[in-house]
């Protein structure tokens, strides 16, 4: 414990435990897309897929408690990993020219604060049922609440704005995370940038899918009822 505590001191030690938790945080991301593609199946598939989380109270809480730790984890470290560059330099350079770093790394220090304001959001808007007076929120009918945010500028800017700024984080936290584990080679980097850009752009598109088809109308609302015990 003692080893453990003493290398998370150093810059190596937050940037591992960054790698770590954004495993777990991609794992989720890829599960959280692959689940609501069944919004594409019809609101029937997407309500049941709701209904069967909730069913299962220990695998959903079980993951939420991993949830909140690794994300925790991954802000805070980054949160020391900033303060600590800025106190090595706390003037800072007269002239700056980036070599090494692409744009992505540059704007990881704005994408990563726009991505927890997005994140909350998501949680206030489709989690707890806060839909700002624009609509009724029902809670037997995720679907619907998913296509009346997305039908609401205020609701859909958010959403756009966040997932733009998920692709951003996700290519450069995939690209560097090898690199801090020690997997970092001239031979296989364009693999690694490759896995990036596929990632990054598959959650990014994904994710963009669904306000898009609900602008354009592939998705509307269904004037089906459901009833889900689980979802009371």
């Amino acid at each position: 414990m003692q080893k453990a505590l003493t290398l998370y001191q150093t810059s190596i030690g937050k940037k591992a435990v960054m790698a770590a938790s954004g495993v777990i945080l991609l794992g989720f991301t890829l599960g959280h897309l692959s689940g609501n593609l069944k919004a594409y199946q019809g609101p029937q598939a997407l309500n049941e897929y709701a209904a069967w989380l909730r069913s299962m109270p220990s695998l959903l809480w079980g993951t939420r408690a991993a949830l909140v730790f690794a994300f925790g984890a991954h802000v805070f470290s980054a949160f020391q990993l900033w303060s600590q560059n800025r106190g090595a330099r706390p003037v800072g350079y007269r002239r700056k020219k980036s070599l090494a770093t692409d744009y992505a790394a540059r704007t990881m220090y704005w994408s990563g604060p726009i991505l927890l304001l997005y994140v909350l959001f998501h949680l206030a808007h489709l989690t707890f049922g806060q839909t700002f007076g624009f609509y009724e929120f029902d809670k037997m009918n995720p679907y619907n609440n998913m296509v009346y945010g997305f039908q609401i500028p205020a609701v859909l800017v958010p959403y756009l704005l966040g997932n733009i700024a998920l692709g951003v984080h996700l290519f450069h936290g995939i690209w560097s995370m090898f690199q801090s584990i020690g997997i970092n080679h001239p031979k296989y980097n364009i693999f690694r940038r490759d896995l990036a850009i596929g990632l990054a752009t598959l959650l990014t598109l994904g994710n963009l899918s669904f306000p898009i088809a609900v602008m354009l109308g592939y998705l509307e609302p269904t004037t089906q009822t459901f009833y889900f015990p689980e979802l009371e």
